[in-house]
């Protein structure tokens, strides 16, 4: 007979799949990418001039 000794099994570790860590990884891209887009939409108001060059 098998005597129980009062040790549960540790729980098992569930890897997380391969798509979970690609949505986390495009989640921080995207966030990335507006950011960037944002930083350069600022840029370009900032050093625009008064009128476009084919209006001139």
């Amino acid at each position: 007979m098998h005597a129980d000794d009062g040790h549960d099994h540790p729980p098992v570790r569930r890897n997380r799949h391969l798509l979970h860590k690609l949505e986390g990884a495009t989640d921080l891209m995207i966030i990335a990418l507006i950011v960037l887009l944002g930083g350069a939409m600022l840029f370009g108001l900032l050093t625009a001039g008064g009128s476009p060059a084919y209006m001139r």
